[in-house]
């Protein structure tokens, strides 16, 4: 595997089997890039742009962000391993055959995508927004989730059982997904209030 370096990542690149290891990319512009079997590690991505880029066969792992810009861009077959970002702004993006192991994300976005075979695990996730997405085989394992949005969102055989949800937006959009018993006793009063049911002793 040959060695990438920062000039690398630009508009429309095609990088083929490189990686990117301990490098500073900020501010790194690599709208529409792709990325096959590509490794990155222990590098700062803050405020790099992969608007519609895409991540294919490609191994993420240690990496950095305040805020990284993703809209519109495709993920597949790929892992991301003890990342830690603020923002994930993947909104309208494609995600297959992904797995996201260990590290934290305050917020990741992915509004409006299409999920397909999405595996967190070991993750501290702040906000996970699933609004107005496709999501078909997410599985959950051992997760903390601070907020899960599923607004208007569509699940298909998603077992959500490994995530301890401290709340949930847009309940009605959990049709299909697998819940423990203590998430669902959890999610009670929300289930609830979204039939207009009126509960008294």
């Amino acid at each position: 595997m040959l060695t990438g370096d920062a000039y690398d990542l630009e508009p429309d690149a095609d990088l083929d089997g490189l990686a990117f290891r301990g490098l500073d990319l900020r501010g790194r512009d690599a709208t529409g890039a792709r990325f096959l079997e590509c490794e990155v590690e222990d590098c700062d991505l803050d405020d790099v742009d992969l608007d519609r880029a895409r991540v294919l066969d490609s191994t993420w792992r240690a990496v950095r962000a305040g805020t990284l810009r993703a809209p519109s861009s495709t993920w597949r077959d790929t892992t991301l391993a003890d990342v830690r970002i603020g923002a994930l702004s993947a909104f309208g993006s494609s995600w297959t055959r992904v797995r996201v192991t260990g590290g934290k994300v305050d917020y990741l976005d992915l509004r409006e995508s299409t999920v397909d075979e999405l595996h967190l695990e070991g993750v501290t996730l702040g906000d996970l927004d699933l609004s107005h997405a496709r999501v078909g085989r997410l599985v959950v394992v051992d997760c903390d989730v601070r907020r899960l949005d599923a607004s208007q969102s569509r699940l298909t055989a998603c077992d959500l059982r490994g995530a301890r949800l401290r709340a949930v937006d847009g309940v009605g959009g959990l049709g299909g997904a697998r819940v423990s018993t203590d998430q669902l006793y959890d999610l009670a009063p929300l289930l609830a209030h979204h039939v207009g049911l009126v509960v008294e002793d």
